[in-house]
């Protein structure tokens, strides 16, 4: 577990509930919008921070729109933690 990515993760509410909505599998930023109820922008400027950390990975990087992210191996950890502490 990196503690760092974890502790950057669950700083904010908005991270932890765009990790939780890719534990279901992976998703586009709209459709993390639509489940999260957060605004598109957010949702996108929250995902390019957690792919620079290393928590998110995104799957079509040669897409202009449409791409599609999941959790990286970190982030699959952080979203099982924070499943047991729920």
């Amino acid at each position: 577990m990196d503690w760092v990515k974890y502790g950057h993760v669950i700083a904010s509410e908005y991270r932890k509930k765009i990790v939780m909505a890719l534990v279901k599998g992976p998703k586009t930023p709209k459709q993390i919008s639509e489940d999260t109820k957060l605004y598109l922008s957010h949702v996108s400027y929250i995902i390019n921070d957690l792919v620079k950390k290393g928590v998110v990975e995104c799957l079509t990087p040669n897409l202009r729109r449409g791409k599609v992210f999941s959790l990286s191996s970190d982030g699959k950890e952080i979203a099982d933690l924070l499943k047991k502490l729920r």
